[in-house]
């Protein structure tokens, strides 16, 4: 466990009673954690750093969350922002994931869940991407441009590829429709939110082993999706 004693999580609430929760349950897993009450302090600790992963309110005296995480991605800081909101509004949340928060919990949530969340985010920042990902049935060959399922080559489209492999590279992240917009399509593209949810009907026929019931491209009602890739099966 010594991997994830190194590890410091910075965590950014005015609640004292759930700051104070989060931190004895995150120290008691391994972390570190450092703390602030507001969002003038907590911008402070993030751009002093060094810190592995941000839990994020967003109505915070000072300065709010979601001017905290402008500011610190503006500073070339990528290292993971799970945003914690008692809104559970659509605009609230896509605004979040805009400025660059890579998840989001609403309050009230579970600690476990929250644990996990960090966890897999951690894991996935410490290795770098490989030239082929496996999930479920499947691979994907990034130098070849090909995708296998159970040995089988299986064939995308360009756009179906260059999906797929945004989604592969941000395992768990929740995605806006206009973030997939613009990664896969490009900001001189006029198309709208509809294209991406065609071509991810498309996909999922691909690779799921029931499209109509998707285990890793999960939809976010009103938001987008997130891709979960689940165990390898080979």
């Amino acid at each position: 466990m010594q991997a994830v004693s190194q590890q410091t999580i910075l965590i950014i609430e005015d609640d004292a009673t759930l700051l104070r929760g989060l931190k004895d349950n995150f120290e008691s897993q391994g972390f570190a954690v450092c703390t602030a009450g507001d969002g003038k302090l907590g911008l402070a600790a993030a751009l002093a750093g060094p810190c592995d992963l941000v839990l994020l309110d967003i109505m915070l005296p000072q300065l709010n969350g979601y001017d905290v995480c402008r500011l610190i991605r503006s500073q070339g800081l990528e290292m993971p922002i799970i945003m914690l909101t008692a809104k559970g509004q659509e605009e609230d949340i896509v605004r979040g994931l805009t400025l660059g928060a890579d998840d989001y919990v609403t309050k009230p949530f579970s600690i476990r869940e929250l644990l996990a969340r960090s966890r897999a985010f951690l894991r996935r920042r410490q290795s770098a991407t490989p030239e082929v990902i496996s999930f479920g049935a499947c691979a994907l060959d990034f130098a070849a441009h090909k995708l296998f399922k159970s040995g089988v080559e299986v064939p995308l489209t360009a756009k179906e590829f260059r999906l797929l492999a945004y989604f592969l590279q941000r395992p768990g992240r929740a995605l806006t429709r206009g973030d997939i917009l613009n990664a896969v399509w490009g900001r001189s593209v006029i198309v709208t939110g509809r294209s991406v949810d065609r071509c991810v009907t498309t996909l999922r026929a691909k690779i799921e082993p029931d499209p109509r019931r998707p285990s890793h491209i999960q939809t976010i009602r009103d938001i987008g999706y997130r891709f979960h890739p689940g165990e390898s099966d080979a």
